[in-house]
């Protein structure tokens, strides 16, 4: 998959492009529904499965105290795409000045003279333009006159729960890992590089991983969580802490995340380990003494061997 920032000249260089259009946050079920029509398109026609969204979020530029935390940095929503089957990404900044642009022009300048697309594919309620004012039924509009057909995906449901974003950070807020497992298509997890801590874990038997928690990344509700936890080629169970450790710190920390290796020796500091969260298991909480927070995480541990890696 190849990625760009601008639109200059990929007209020229791809041809029959078959372009979904969104934000992508997550890519979730209906995400991969929506981008997967995408490929299937261009695949038939022999044309190109492009992907044209923004960077950052646009409500990061327009309203930055409304903006969500993000369920996937840029890198892995790259790395997904292209599991997916996108030949390329189009990755454009999103500015004040972008955001005045009309519908109407963001059809004829961007997606037809820029690119000339001769497929949209988006969900079924896309907006986009100055104010988010179009909509499918404005793309429907121009599709005879700009020559290219349409494709507006509809709502994918779990149950009787639409897919979006928002339920999934919902669902995270809660804790509910579980629920937001169904909603994504895969587990929902937590990647980063292993850091310093105060070994504290070490001394009780326990020794853990620090993750930072990521600026700007949705993480699930505090509380303790049985994990699997990706370290090079291998997969370990593990117990994760999301939260502040108020048993020696209170609750006026910062957000961390602990991991434990279950039948894990070794040092892991600076590697890149990967966090899935699989089911919570408890609330995270003071203990009146050390013996007691043990006793718990002994619990923890034998709860979290019941989760075998799939």
């Amino acid at each position: 998959m190849r990625v760009y920032d601008s639109l200059t000249g990929l007209k020229d260089r791809y041809s029959n492009i078959i372009v979904a259009l969104g934000n992508f946050d997550g890519l979730h079920l209906g995400h991969q529904r929506l981008i997967g029509e995408a490929v299937a398109l261009a695949r038939r026609s022999n044309g190109t499965a492009a992907v044209l969204t923004f960077y950052p979020h646009p409500l990061t530029v327009l309203k930055p105290e409304l903006a969500p935390p993000m369920l996937l940095d840029q890198d892995t929503k790259r790395r997904m795409m292209a599991e997916l089957g996108v030949d390329v990404l189009i990755l454009l900044p999103f500015t004040l000045d972008f955001a005045q642009l009309s519908p109407e022009d963001f059809i004829k300048d961007i997606l037809v003279n820029q690119l000339n697309v001769k497929g949209i594919v988006v969900g079924y309620n896309y907006s986009f333009g100055h104010r988010g004012r179009g909509n499918p039924e404005t793309l429907w509009k121009y599709a005879e006159e700009c020559r290219y057909t349409l494709s507006v995906i509809p709502p994918v449901k779990v149950g009787n729960q639409v897919v979006s974003s928002t339920l999934i950070r919902h669902k995270l807020a809660e804790g509910d890992v579980v629920a937001a497992r169904k909603l994504l298509g895969y587990y929902p997890f937590t990647e980063g590089a292993v850091v310093y801590g105060e070994r504290r874990g070490n001394t009780l038997g326990f020794p853990t991983a620090n993750i930072d928690c990521p600026a700007g990344m949705m993480v699930p509700a505090k509380g303790v969580y049985s994990v699997h936890v990706d370290l090079d080629d291998e997969t370990y169970l593990g117990v994760a802490n999301v939260g502040t450790k108020p048993t020696f710190h209170g609750n006026n920390q910062r957000i961390n995340i602990e991991v434990h290796l279950l039948d894990f020796h070794g040092d892991i500091y600076g590697r890149k380990i990967k966090v899935k969260y699989i089911r919570r298991l408890r609330d995270e909480r003071k203990f009146s003494s050390v013996t007691d927070l043990v006793n718990q995480i002994q619990a923890d541990v034998q709860s979290a061997r019941f989760d075998h890696p799939e």
